[in-house]
């Protein structure tokens, strides 16, 4: 599954005339891999051994082309570093108050919020996000020891 999703992420990079680096094709790779809604930090710490030539800004601004052309999806929870999702479909996040971990989850009827709202206020609604915020279960089972 990951294997095709990166394939159809590097021809929609071709497409977009976006050369497709080394580190480009890296930093998209782990990114569809992982799941796990990581900070630019996080992938240059994972790439690093690999890449010793590459920054944290190399990292971030290959992050901000793959969202300016709709690959990634930049989540800012706060006042902490951005995450970035390879998950563009609809979808919602659990952030665990304790660790940070992020969880995708879906609950399409949500989206007659969005009809609500128009019918209710007459604005042309663009999109919406809800955050629920919670503990985790790795957090619980430390709590509990």
């Amino acid at each position: 599954m990951s294997e095709r999703r990166l394939q159809e992420a590097l021809e929609t990079l071709k497409e977009s005339g976006v050369r497709i680096t080394p580190q480009r094709h890296a930093v998209l790779e782990y990114l569809i891999k992982s799941m796990s809604h990581p900070t630019a930090d996080e992938i240059y710490k994972a790439l690093e051994g690999k890449f010793p030539n590459m920054s944290v800004a190399t990292v971030y601004n290959n992050l901000r082309v793959f969202r300016d052309i709709g690959l990634v999806r930049e989540l800012t929870y706060g006042d902490s570093s951005s995450r970035f999702d390879c998950n563009t479909e609809k979808h919602y996040h659990i952030i665990c108050e304790k660790c940070g971990k992020i969880v995708d989850f879906h609950y399409p009827s949500l989206d007659e919020v969005e009809s609500l709202a128009e019918q209710v206020t007459g604005f042309d609604v663009t999109h919406h996000r809800m955050e629920v915020y919670g503990i985790c279960n790795d957090c619980k089972k430390k709590e509990q020891h």
